[in-house]
């Protein structure tokens, strides 16, 4: 379900009334927990989000996030856990165990099949067809993957092993575990064996003798987006299987000897010095605090890390913040009561010119959706004159007809080379041109017909554009130009009043810029810290628009002027950005 990128429609913190809800569902779910276990897996305070997004066939999900890592999601009204619980929660599910090996075509959107099975001395566990289960790796019992049994555990024993086992919603390394901390799997030894069940596993696996032959290959069938089917085989029997197995056949990263925590005060510094020595200027003072993360610091993270200042030591940027203050590199002020501001920078502090900027990636300019990342330019939009049918006859001698799309150039020309070939330019001042009777149907007004003879060259062009329809073509990179009528409508940034006397910034019109609004959403989200939500905009068909809470329209600026690079004159509203001192 998760094998390729999601698409997220909103985020949003969870109510009280939700939170105490999915409590209660959690604890239906999952009788096994107990109220505790049920407390520490949806805190009571700590923050708590729902995202709810479009897996990439479609299927609508509810994502549950705490302390930045999924841990519940919902698909059809059913709860899932996701990995993450399960690494703290291992005895959660009935649990199978499969090869290594089979872990990367899992990962790949393929499900389960039998024949990949491993038979513990104990059997496997009793499920019926429809559960949910949780599978792991040989030598680990920390779960991989979860998925719901195609069938019982008699019907598998009655059919030798073979057919589909599990059909697979969630694994391990697939895009929901990619939009937590990444985490790998912690080593949970298995559950103890008697003496004679432990020397009968240090040799080869045992299973009964009629399955032997079936289990000779494992084999791994899924389904790609083609529909055509996947698999993968091992070669080697059970009873050739590798001893050594006692790291779950994961491909797990060598422990870095620093943790999360400073690694992300590192990451916060360089974001921080970054910013400072390439994006500020000193005309820029003073700067708002909140408008230094979003529009310079978060653009100068580097390609595939995430900064997140909660994961840091310092927990919110008014810390850090006075931090970099104390060592004199900047000065922050609170120039409205709850607003602070950068007001001055001290661009000759050591720490400042002894900072190397980072290289800068090829696809640093991009839109993330999920974590898919897709370079964006912007279209090449030129506008264009349609030929309607009151100026057909003007046009025809040029071979244009009714419909025709021009270029200003080209109408100028056109009309130029009308004039001369029909001698109407005045002979006595060349600046004049006499109107025939085809130029006084297409141009003038009805009053005009019979008083108006002559107009100037410049006079007569303005008026031939005016009666012209308007249109425009636009060419996106790599693709055949768009030609439509009428003018383009510019990308609409707007404030409201919610009912809760809160501002919302609103934003319209972003696909005919193509950019997909999902993915400024998100980015938004991350920058602004701030809910966003993605809906229908009233009174457009087939049009979507981003809605951000609060007054965000100088990050709104930022992302659209400076780092996807769209003309101003493309862009309304963005006078409407807070001023220095003043409350969003």
């Amino acid at each position: 379900m998760f094998a390729k990128a999601f698409r997220v429609k909103s985020n949003t913190a969870i109510k009280g009334s939700d939170r105490r809800k999915l409590r209660a569902d959690v604890t239906t779910a999952f009788p096994t927990l107990g109220t505790d276990q049920v407390s520490e897996l949806v805190p009571g305070k700590e923050e708590l989000n729902i995202v709810k997004l479009y897996a990439y066939k479609g299927d609508a999900v509810t994502v549950y996030v705490s302390g930045g890592n999924p841990i519940l999601f919902e698909l059809e009204k059913n709860l899932y856990p996701t990995v993450y619980t399960l690494w703290s929660y291992p005895d959660l599910l009935p649990t199978f165990t499969t090869w290594p090996l089979v872990l990367e075509k899992l990962v790949g959107g393929a499900d389960l099949m039998l024949p990949g099975l491993v038979m513990s001395p104990a059997g496997l566990p009793q499920v019926q067809k429809g559960d949910l289960c949780a599978i792991s790796l040989v030598g680990n019992r920390a779960p991989v993957a979860i998925g719901v049994a195609a069938m019982s555990t008699a019907e598998m024993l009655t059919s030798g092993l073979k057919g589909r086992g599990f059909s697979v919603l969630h694994t391990y390394q697939d895009h929901l575990w990619r939009s937590g901390n990444k985490s790998s799997p912690p080593s949970i030894a298995p559950l103890a064996l008697d003496s004679a069940d432990l020397s009968e596993e240090k040799g080869s696996v045992q299973v009964d003798s009629t399955l032997q032959g079936d289990m000779r290959h494992m084999i791994l069938e899924g389904e790609e987006e083609n529909g055509e089917a996947h698999q993968a085989c091992e070669e080697k029997s059970l009873s050739e299987a590798p001893e050594d197995t006692s790291t779950g056949g994961l491909n797990q990263d060598s422990t870095d000897s620093k943790t999360l925590q400073e690694q992300m005060d590192e990451l916060l510094q360089q974001c921080f010095l970054h910013a400072l020595k390439c994006r500020v200027k000193k005309a820029d003072l003073p700067l708002l605090t909140s408008t230094f993360l979003g529009s310079h610091m978060f653009s100068c993270c580097p390609e595939g890390q995430q900064l997140d200042i909660r994961k840091s030591s310092y927990k919110k940027l008014s810390k850090f913040l006075q931090q970099m203050q104390q060592e004199q590199i900047i000065q922050v002020k609170e120039l409205s009561k709850g607003v602070e501001s950068i007001v001055a920078v001290d661009w000759k502090h050591p720490r400042i010119t002894s900072f190397v900027i980072p290289e800068p990636s090829p696809t640093s300019q991009t839109i993330q959706e999920g974590s898919r990342e897709q370079p964006y330019h912007p279209p090449d939009i030129k506008p264009l004159y349609c030929v309607p049918a009151s100026m057909t006859l003007l046009f025809q001698e040029s071979g244009h007809k009714k419909g025709s799309f021009l270029e200003g150039s080209e109408v100028r020309t056109i009309i130029i080379n009308y004039a001369k070939k029909n001698d109407l330019v005045d002979a006595d001042n060349k600046n004049l041109v006499k109107l025939d009777p085809i130029l006084c149907d297409c141009i003038l007004e009805k009053n005009e017909q019979h008083t108006v003879m002559k107009l100037p060259w410049d006079s007569l062009l303005t008026r031939c554009l005016e009666k012209l329809q308007p249109a425009y073509q636009v060419t996106f990179p790599g693709q055949e130009p768009i030609v439509k009528k009428g003018k383009i409508c510019p990308i609409d940034i707007t404030l409201a009043q919610r009912a809760s006397n809160k501002k919302v910034t609103v934003v319209r019109n972003l696909e005919a810029y193509g950019l997909d609004p999902y993915s400024v959403a998100a980015i938004l989200q991350q920058r602004c810290q701030a809910s966003t939500t993605v809906t229908p905009a009233p009174g457009a068909k087939d049009s979507l628009q981003v809605q951000i809470q609060g007054n965000q329209v100088h990050h709104l600026g930022w992302l659209l002027l400076e780092e996807y690079q769209l003309p101003r004159k493309h862009i309304q509203g963005l006078e409407k950005a807070p001023k220095p001192g003043k409350k969003k």
